[in-house]
């Protein structure tokens, strides 16, 4: 029942998140500096063109008459036309959204692989050899920019080893994966450096608690005490550490996504903010927002798996 109610509020209240985002998101887009007409029609656009252009696209209405159109056309699940593509902008974004989502779901992944594991050698092995390397080879990948890990990346393992190709996007879903392995690892380095530095701190803290003292004095075995006493209640923290951090990933995915040319949602929300396309804009940063938004969801549905008392708070 508690879980029931939980989930339920947390539903409930991404519904002014998002209304407060598509708010945002509307006065920004046309904060803007240019104009989305002059830019599609070029310099040598006649004013009657422009205006012509300004009257079909409804630009020349007031701004609450536009916001209201905004809203409506998302409630009936319509993003408009797009300004500069002159494609719907939902089978854009829908063309587009695969990759983005295949990107940050493998840099995800990679993250997880890498950090657990080393996260409990360095905690188990603290202030030794083992705990000092680890560390400090996950600091590199922490202070290293995104731009620079991915230009580094591309150059060794395509440029010259020739193991990965230099982008694009494949065909078919093995294809898809080995085209996004590298611009996912780019990603997944330094997000694996935040969740190994968070997962050691909370092993060693778990460490310490009287219950697994008391484990420890009935005689169970190391490996129980481990993975079932140790390893649950360390995770809490880093559930939440990584669902914080998806909406890092995708701002991420931005600049990866450039370096590796993929076409994900990533690359068409730079070139839709140079050609002043309003719609895309608008709508691609409410889809991101939602998306957000359901993973601190399905971060909270995990965080009440592993601490059922988070229902009852």
């Amino acid at each position: 029942m508690y879980r029931a109610i939980y989930v339920a509020t947390r539903l409930l209240q991404m519904i002014p998140t998002l209304f407060l985002i598509g708010v945002a998101v509307f006065i920004i887009a046309r904060l803007l500096p240019g104009d989305s007409v002059s830019a599609m029609l070029g310099d040598r656009a006649t004013e009657e063109a422009v205006q012509r252009l300004t009257r079909q696209l409804g630009l020349d209405q007031s701004i609450f008459a536009q916001f209201v159109a905004f809203l409506q056309a998302i409630a009936r699940g319509e993003f408009g036309t797009s300004l500069a593509f002159r494609v719907p902008v939902t089978s854009l974004i829908a063309e587009r959204l695969p990759a983005t989502l295949m990107l940050t779901g493998l840099a995800t992944l990679i993250a997880i692989v890498l950090s657990v594991p080393l996260a409990f050698c360095a905690a188990l092995q603290a202030n030794r050899w083992p705990d000092l390397l680890i560390r400090s080879v996950f600091q590199v990948g922490l202070s290293s920019p995104i731009f620079f890990v991915g230009l580094v990346l591309l150059t060794v393992f395509a440029a010259w080893l020739h193991i990965f190709p230099v982008g694009g996007y494949g065909e078919g879903f093995l294809d898809n994966l080995h085209h996004l392995f590298l611009p996912a690892l780019t990603l997944a380095l330094s997000f694996a450096a935040v969740i190994m530095r968070s997962l050691r701190a909370s092993i060693l803290q778990v460490l310490r608690a009287e219950f697994v003292e008391f484990a420890r004095a009935k005689g169970l075995a190391g490996r129980i005490i481990l993975f079932r006493h140790v390893m649950r209640n360390a995770l809490i923290a880093t559930v939440t550490l990584i669902g914080l951090h998806i909406g890092q990933l995708l701002g991420g995915a931005v600049i990866t996504e450039s370096v590796f040319a993929v076409p994900g949602v990533g690359r068409l929300m730079v070139d839709s903010i140079f050609a002043r396309d309003y719609p895309v804009i608008q709508s691609l940063t409410f889809v991101l927002a939602l998306l957000v938004s359901i993973a601190f969801l399905i971060t909270d549905i995990i965080q009440m798996w592993l601490d059922p008392r988070v229902s009852r708070s």
